[in-house]
């Protein structure tokens, strides 16, 4: 966004650091701490991060005129007071300065390390590179193989997402196996050329883009990727995400797995066999055999009793957070807290029967008319990966506002099998096993509006809980993971079984 701060907030070219005997380390100035240092764009002083302990954010907060500041791993510019990542620049060029500062004091830091090694020698600054690297090793010893995404200004939603589906093991580790499809783009671009005017659409593969960046965050590299490629082909196939706007992480996700759901069934061979992973086309990918589900949607006339059931396919179920949870009004019987919100409340709620509003009265085909009616979901098949939503967001007049209650939700266990339809289980040869789901990644929205604020991602992996907060991955406990506001959450079910012909090796 274009920031109207930054001119005034722009004052220094070099951060405030030592730069004598040792190599230089970017600390907090508070806490001494070397995650997530921010320099201050004013005074020049680096703090750390809010996902930290939030000392650059107190910082601004202290003095006013101190309201933006740059991250010295990814040289990105932020404003406290905006709560956006800023693209513009300042006519006197101060902030490029500082980026090509900041980037030869890291390059002084990396060659001091090294000559030190070399030499061999036993002095003071040796003695501490050892000491440091013997910290680092052991740090390294907990940090996942997955490498941190660099935010390309206000790209935290699709990072958060990405970061997420990436440690989705069934579907990642397909996608990863996949042959180059760039050869075959020519396919998508006949199925695609009747049914678009936009010519920019016909040439790309947003497949085979993830297939890349997937590949690279599991290479291992020790500074970030940058999905640079993969955003642009976002923007050519998704218009409404061009631009450094902030956008909302589940909406790209839909977009996005339906997207790859519609390059799949043009490029992939895939048979339809019965298959109980079901798409909108009456096919299935990987795409809908790891994250499609099927709900039945039951509507009842209230005058003449006149039933009607009709099957829709998910990817993910919305989930309203019950009004009693949100309202300041209510309190528990003591009148001094307000009741514990429950995932099970949420799921529960969206299954109860309710009465459909004036505006959405039903057609009856009894009565031949508009009714009072009722309806009810039931999930009628789980998925293998069951993503829910949570809807924090909502309209207030003219403008959204955000809920911030804490949703409780389990980290294991979280049992299924009384949302089913009469406690059924699965069919046609799909996942007839375990109803039971752990969690494997939560996406956090942090911040008070619906097109600002910032998300990032919890994800297990290998038994280990991550914070990926774009280029910075650290761990976390699962104390951590279990106080957040959780936005969106993945569960993986506990016995997963896919088709054979989902089985790339065997094409």
């Amino acid at each position: 966004m274009e920031c109207p701060h930054l001119e005034d907030s722009v004052q220094v070219t070099t951060p405030s650091v030592k730069t004598e005997s040792r190599p230089i380390q970017f600390t907090c100035s508070v806490c001494k701490t070397e995650k997530s240092p921010w320099v201050c764009l004013n005074c020049g002083i680096i703090n750390c991060g809010r996902y930290v302990n939030a000392h650059a954010k107190q910082h601004q907060e202290q003095l006013d005129q101190h309201a933006v500041c740059m991250d010295c791993e990814t040289f990105a510019a932020f404003c406290y007071v905006c709560d956006e990542f800023v693209v513009n620049d300042t006519k006197s060029g101060h902030l490029e300065t500082l980026r090509k500062n900041l980037e030869s004091l890291r390059s002084a830091q990396n060659l001091k390390q090294q000559n030190s090694r070399r030499r061999g020698s036993t002095d003071s600054i040796e003695n501490q590179d050892r000491k440091r690297c013997k910290k680092d090793d052991k740090v390294r010893a907990i940090k996942p193989k997955s490498s941190g995404l660099r935010n390309l200004g206000n790209t935290c939603f699709m990072n958060a997402v990405l970061q997420s589906l990436n440690n989705i093991q069934q579907f990642c580790g397909y996608i990863k196996q996949l042959p180059s499809l760039e050869d075959k783009s020519h396919k998508l671009k006949c199925t695609h050329s009747r049914k678009t005017r936009d010519r920019s659409e016909e040439d790309v593969l947003l497949v085979e883009e993830l297939r890349k960046i997937l590949i690279a965050l599991w290479q291992g590299s020790k500074t970030a990727i940058s999905p640079e490629s993969l955003f642009s082909v976002i923007w050519k196939v998704v218009p409404r995400f061009r631009g450094y706007q902030q956008q909302d992480a589940h909406e790209f996700m839909r977009y996005l797995l339906d997207r790859l759901h519609t390059e799949l069934l043009a490029l992939l061979p895939y048979p339809d066999n019965n298959s109980p992973y079901i798409g909108p086309k009456g096919r299935s990918t990987i795409v809908t055999a790891i994250f499609g589900g099927l709900l039945q949607n039951e509507v009842n006339c209230l005058i003449c009793g006149m039933e009607s059931k009709k099957h829709d396919p998910f990817l993910d179920l919305s989930l309203d957070i019950p009004f009693q949870y949100t309202s300041k009004s209510s309190k528990t019987k003591d009148n001094n807290e307000q009741p514990v919100c429950k995932l099970a409340d949420c799921l529960t709620s969206f299954t109860e029967v309710e009465e459909l509003e004036e505006s959405e009265l039903y057609r009856c085909s009894n009565c031949k008319m508009k009714q009072r009616s009722t309806k009810k979901f039931w999930i009628r098949r789980l998925p293998n990966v069951l993503c829910l939503h949570l809807k924090r967001f909502r309209w207030n007049s003219s403008f959204r506002v955000k809920i911030e209650t804490h949703v409780d939700f389990p980290l294991q266990s979280l049992d299924m099998n009384k949302y089913l339809l009469n406690n059924m289980h699965e069919t046609r040869g799909s996942c007839s096993g375990s109803n039971q789901y752990d969690l494997a990644a939560v996406i956090v929205h942090h911040g008070s509006g619906a097109g600002s604020g910032h998300y990032t991602a919890y994800v297990l992996n290998e038994g280990q809980w991550y914070h990926f907060n774009d280029s910075t991955v650290t761990a976390c406990d699962t104390e951590t993971v279990a106080k957040c506001k959780a936005y969106i959450l993945f569960y993986v079910r506990r016995e997963i079984k896919l088709p054979e012909y989902l089985n790339i090796n065997g094409q």
